[in-house]
């Protein structure tokens, strides 16, 4: 890859739309889940979904990270910054999910909380390293594309003496997450796209169990147009051979083994964690990671005894269905009324990954029935 535009060419795109149209059998669907949430802002920012032959539909996965945190983790983190009046570290997209009570991140800092939107895990070493008397936490969230940065603050605080630095812990692993959803059985799917960014990590081998166990194709897709509709293209001759493969269409970001020193500092750092809830998808067995006992002192459930909080979503808000691609956003009846960006209702509105946000940021306000 040289310059961008090579994946975002127009008559490249009609050659490949021109292809899927004649591949796809007339009398079968194809129901195609794009696991991640940068794949479903490319589908509505390029209109993808509408170069699709009729019976080909994408459906929304929980591969956004701001949106599969459940309310009471976040929740949890206002009552911590609170009671123990220190600094709290996160993302900007995270401080405006509704918390439990219609309380977010965003209405404790207006209340007086010291919380700190950062870039970086870097930037909470450094807050921590200029605020010697204070506690600092970093609110660590996100797939195994985040995790390793979180090992190496870590580590650096480790090295440093930085006692006043730590983590709580919310990174969450993909293909526990993909399993579960596909045994569930809840929704149905012939396909997935896989993610681009959590595969240069973890390798597309890491899909090999869940495609077998559950006789699915997955295409690990990258997150321009062109490899979107490839990936897609990729499918439907799975689908219709009958095959259930992992093919690696992002082949030059992604190898079978994936970043073996990312992985080794994960392994050093976490440990599997028993039990952790997702939103939409309710608590998961080993699909997250938590610090290890080593690292003890840099675990902020761990200093400050954190519990879980069980908090109900905003009434109406049917974000933990669309995670499970049960339904549109477009089917809510809070979208584009009650809840815009402006004032989320649901974390799927407010993150840049959230299948809401690419819905109402691309003008799909109504569904192709026109309802």
């Amino acid at each position: 890859m040289k310059y961008v535009d090579e994946f975002r060419d127009g008559e490249k795109a009609r050659r490949i739309a021109a292809l899927i149209e004649q591949e796809v059998e007339a009398d079968r669907d194809y129901r195609l889940m794009e696991f991640c949430g940068g794949h479903t802002h490319a589908i509505f920012r390029f209109g993808l979904h509408a170069l699709m032959p009729s019976n080909l539909k994408y459906v929304h996965g929980p591969g956004c990270p701001v949106c599969v945190l459940p309310a009471g983790r976040i929740e949890a983190a206002i009552q911590l910054v609170e009671a123990e009046k220190l600094i709290l570290c996160t993302y900007a997209d995270l401080m405006r999910v509704p918390a439990g009570k219609r309380d977010s991140l965003h209405r404790a800092k207006a209340r007086g909380a010291d919380i700190r939107m950062v870039y970086s895990v870097n930037d909470a070493l450094a807050i921590a390293r200029n605020n010697p008397e204070q506690q600092v936490v970093f609110f660590a969230i996100g797939f195994e594309t985040t995790t390793p940065p979180t090992a190496v603050a870590i580590q650096i605080a480790q090295a440093e003496g930085l006692k006043n630095f730590l983590v709580y812990c919310n990174h969450v692993q993909t293909p526990p997450a993909m399993s579960h959803l596909l045994a569930s059985g809840e929704v149905s799917i012939n396909g997935i796209l896989g993610p681009s960014h959590v595969s240069t990590i973890i390798g597309s081998d890491a899909y090999a169990d869940c495609c077998n166990n559950h006789h699915i194709p997955i295409v690990i897709a990258g997150f321009e147009p062109l490899d979107v509709m490839q990936s897609t293209l990729l499918l439907v001759r799975q689908i219709n051979a009958g095959r259930c493969e992992v093919e690696n269409q992002y082949s030059r970001a992604v190898t079978p083994d994936g970043n073996r020193k990312a992985q080794a500092l994960m392994a050093n750092v976490f440990e599997q964690r028993p039990l952790f809830e997702w939103r939409g998808l309710g608590a998961l067995p080993d699909s997250a990671i938590q610090i290890r006992s080593e690292y003890a002192d840099f675990d902020a459930e761990k200093r400050f005894a954190i519990t879980d909080i069980a908090t109900a979503d905003i009434k109406g808000c049917i974000c933990p269905a669309v995670l499970r691609g049960l339904n549109d956003p477009d089917e809510c009846k809070l979208f584009a009324t009650a809840c815009t960006p402006e004032e989320p209702k649901g974390a799927c509105m407010v993150s840049s990954e959230g299948a809401c946000a690419a819905h109402y940021s691309y003008g799909r306000f109504k569904s192709e029935t026109g309802a």
